[in-house]
């Protein structure tokens, strides 16, 4: 009997994958989906029933937690943060249907060390590095800050 702890290795297991997907080790990835054409850089978590559409790239040191769908043609810079358990109660809440919903619409661009919470982001978004994004996203445009806010409108 050994006492050596029990030691958990970055892998990428029962992902289903399109074509032309570049995955840079070490990553942990589990039963998620990725489009066609997707990056994931080094370092890089997704977790269950998470979906990121084809053309994506997601950059290292960047957690997707579970449920998150990412649109096509996004841009995830480094170290981004979803989260979609919102510790109402003061604590984690264990019960997955009581998580919210994380979705990004197509071509949304996402700078570093920016956090989005449970929320929607419309297509064609872009949030500055280091923002936090607390409520959802409706209308094209810059945002950033902490709550982010829209700082320009982009065309539509």
């Amino acid at each position: 009997m050994s006492n050596a702890p029990d030691l958990r290795h970055a892998a990428v297991r029962d992902v289903k994958t399109g074509k032309d997907v570049v995955i840079y080790q070490p990553a942990n990835l589990y039963q998620c989906e990725l489009g066609d054409g997707v990056f994931i850089g080094p370092f890089v978590e997704i977790q269950r029933d998470s979906r990121i559409g084809a053309g994506t790239r997601v950059q290292s040191h960047t957690f997707i937690c579970e449920g998150v769908e990412i649109g096509r043609n996004c841009f995830i810079g480094h170290g981004v943060m979803f989260a979609n358990d919102m510790f109402r109660d003061g604590a984690p809440n264990p019960a997955r249907e009581s998580w919210g919903k994380i979705t990004l619409g197509d071509n949304v661009s996402v700078g570093s060390n920016a956090t989005i919470l449970a929320v929607s982001i419309c297509d064609g978004v872009v949030i500055g590095a280091g923002s936090v994004v607390t409520k959802s996203i409706t209308e094209k445009g810059v945002y950033a800050g902490n709550p982010a806010t829209l700082l320009r409108r982009l065309d539509p």
